[in-house]
């Protein structure tokens, strides 16, 4: 297991280095404005000394160097519009915060929400619950979420007289983010648990055990439910490092200033060293997160071995 971990580690490596340099080299060939918070005031001898100053004028593999001497020493850079000449980290560091407790907190109720709803859909096969279930999933994942989130914040802060905007001081104005942020998550998991928990409820294991007279409510939590929560054991990091950075859309429609509202926000205003630090963000979280999901699950389930039989190929 440890050559396989040490492998998965060097790919995963080698996969955010491939992103990373990618969206640097496309970062350079946007217009130069981006590093400028006064470019039309500025003169042609002002902003060739501004240029220099940020390695700009050197070749792209030259200040692909640069960056990467600089990344290792923990040095994102500076802001260049959203906080001229703020310290990227700092930003991030005072951001990421609200985000994580946002998102672990939406998590936590699509967890709730979904695995129960996924068993309920899988025990009762083609009745309420499993309609129910299959009507909510369907919704989820065909309707764009963008439309139910609007929905959901117009009705829901209507119905309840909640605040459009986010409140960091009033628990009242956490409610319509995070369950909003936990539905693609709840039917996901729903979705998932209802397919695994019927394939296994089909196996000779689950029929050897009902014509031995076992409880069937004994069969489906000790046995079903058990053996099919090991697959779904792989999505949950990535699930919960994708949450945690915050919904890009749902921050900034309540106004939440965490991690998604901040890159909306240094897109709008084109600050490239920002954009560049958070992309790379999130291709770290999505990269780590499929990482740590394949080692729980062979953690978790011991049939799983990463050594080859004899006479394999």
């Amino acid at each position: 297991m440890v050559k396989y971990v040490l492998k998965r580690l060097a790919l995963s490596v080698l996969t955010l280095f491939i992103v990373i340099t990618i969206v640097f080299v496309l970062l350079r060939q946007m217009p130069i404005e981006g590093y400028f918070d006064n470019f039309e005031k500025l003169s042609e001898a002002q902003i060739n000394v501004k240029l220099a100053n940020l390695g700009l004028t050197k070749s792209i593999p030259a200040q692909l160097w640069d960056f990467y001497t600089k990344l290792f020493q923990g040095d994102f850079g500076t802001s260049t519009r959203y906080s001229v000449g703020t310290p990227i980290a700092g930003i991030i560091a005072q951001k990421a915060p609200l985000s994580i407790q946002m998102g672990l907190m939406s998590m936590a109720l699509s967890l709730l929400m979904g695995i129960p709803l996924g068993a309920a859909m899988a025990r009762s096969k083609n009745k309420f619950w499993d309609k129910f279930g299959t009507v909510f999933i369907v919704f989820i994942n065909a309707v764009p979420a963008a439309v139910y989130y609007i929905f959901i914040q117009l009705y829901g802060t209507d119905w309840m007289h909640i605040s459009l905007l986010f409140d960091r001081t009033n628990w009242i104005t956490w409610i319509l983010p995070v369950f909003s942020m936990s539905l693609g998550s709840t039917a996901s998991y729903a979705m998932w648990l209802r397919r695994y928990m019927l394939d296994e409820i089909n196996k000779d294991y689950v029929r050897l055990a009902r014509a031995k007279g076992v409880v069937s409510q004994k069969i489906m939590m000790r046995h079903v439910f058990r053996n099919a929560f090991v697959p779904m054991i792989q999505y949950i990091p990535a699930s919960i490092l994708y949450t945690i950075s915050g919904s890009i859309y749902i921050e900034s429609l309540y106004s939440v200033p965490g991690m998604g509202g901040l890159l909306v926000d240094v897109i709008g205003r084109q600050d490239n060293p920002m954009v560049q630090t958070l992309v790379m963000l999130y291709s770290a979280i999505g990269i780590i997160g499929m990482l740590l999901g394949d080692l729980l699950m062979a953690v978790i389930d011991p049939r799983i071995s990463f050594v080859k039989k004899e006479g394999a190929r």
